[in-house]
């Protein structure tokens, strides 16, 4: 009896022992911690490349083609690089099947031209560096240009929210600006009085 009781003890033993070890292998705690840490990475990405496309809203996403009626004081370009009725092709992506399009130059005027952000007054994220605004969608605008770092009210629609919004300058350039028809590239509707263009985003062809 003796023996057999130790025996039923070295058992007994044997089986914590190998418990324990079962436990120690078998435990999830550090594999739970990785999880959390990779769900938590995860979620730092995402809010990364969140906060990397829409660090301000896209200064195009939404816009407007044009239209045939012009902001008050255009004034036509003498002597432009790419006169009305030329063709050209698009050097710019304000908008999607842009790039590379073949333009017909719909009007081409002398200016200064801005690119501004702003916050729209229909609320949501403030637009930066929206390219492009003439001097003439302004309000108030008098005869000298702006300089960047300026406050200005916009007088503009090209996306909702733009008209009447308080605006920053971010860049001016006393240029030539054009308006441009155009058949996008991805197959869209064609699109008239696109506004605006500037000269550097046109290729002649």
């Amino acid at each position: 009896m003796k023996r057999t009781r130790n025996g039923w003890a070295a058992a007994a033993a044997l089986a914590l022992l190998l418990a324990g070890c079962g436990a120690k292998s078998g435990d999830h705690g550090p594999m739970n911690m990785n999880a959390a840490n990779s769900e938590a990475g995860s979620a730092m990405q995402g809010n990364e490349a969140s906060s990397a496309n829409g660090a301000g809203g896209s200064a195009h996403e939404g816009m407007h083609h044009g239209s045939d009626e012009l902001p008050d004081g255009m004034v036509a370009a003498q002597n432009p690089a790419f006169p009305v009725g030329s063709r050209a092709k698009l050097q710019t992506d304000h908008m999607p099947g842009m790039e590379g399009a073949e333009a017909t130059i719909s009007g081409a005027y002398a200016t200064t031209v801005y690119s501004v952000s702003y916050t729209p007054t229909t609320g949501g994220e403030r637009v930066t560096n929206h390219e492009w605004v003439v001097h003439e969608e302004i309000d108030g605008a008098g005869s000298e240009p702006y300089k960047p770092g300026d406050e200005v009210v916009l007088d503009a629609e090209h996306m909702a929210g733009m008209d009447g919004a308080v605006a920053t300058i971010d860049t001016a350039e006393q240029t030539t600006v054009y308006a441009v028809d155009y058949a996008p590239t991805d197959g869209g509707e064609p699109v008239k009085n696109h506004r605006w263009v500037t000269e550097s985003e046109l290729k002649a062809e």
